[in-house]
């Protein structure tokens, strides 16, 4: 990808076995370059001691990582963005699935995806955050569930 703006690439949700439950993309990679990405990713951070940093720097971008019970939640940003901010924007994003699935887990992610989809849009959009604030993030889920049972 040629892209130049300082932004997310895209976000992955990966299980401890290397199953992406969840991908969004924001910068324009083909279907292969994708699961080549995932793959390679996946076995960065499965190799990764607990203990270490939350950056690693990779091909031109940075990762930014946090796992969570036997998910990998990871950002692929800038280098020149800044990293704490990202690690801060996983921690929020979980703390909102929590909330919204009620004690989040690895099935919510599988048969809840559009719900989850509908999340990530709500907080992070064309690859930048959009909204840092749980409790506008989640009114908005609950006026989309309305509107859901609506229709």
């Amino acid at each position: 990808c040629g892209c130049s703006a300082i932004m997310i690439h895209f976000i992955l949700l990966q299980n401890k076995q290397g199953k992406t439950r969840i991908s969004k993309w924001y910068s324009p990679f083909e279907h292969e370059e994708k699961r080549k990405l995932e793959s390679e990713i996946h076995r960065i951070l499965i190799r990764r001691p607990p203990k270490f940093c939350h950056f690693i720097e990779f091909r031109k971008y940075t990762l930014v990582y946090r796992r969570y019970a036997g998910l990998y939640f990871t950002l692929c940003i800038d280098p020149k963005d800044n990293e704490l901010s990202y690690l801060e924007s996983i921690h929020l994003f979980v703390e909102c699935l929590d909330r919204y699935f009620g004690s989040v887990c690895e099935l919510d992610l599988v048969f809840g995806f559009y719900k989850v989809f509908a999340l990530i849009d709500e907080f992070y959009l064309g690859g930048e955050i959009q909204e840092t604030s749980k409790k506008v993030i989640l009114d908005r889920m609950a006026h989309l569930e309305e509107v859901e049972k609506r229709t």
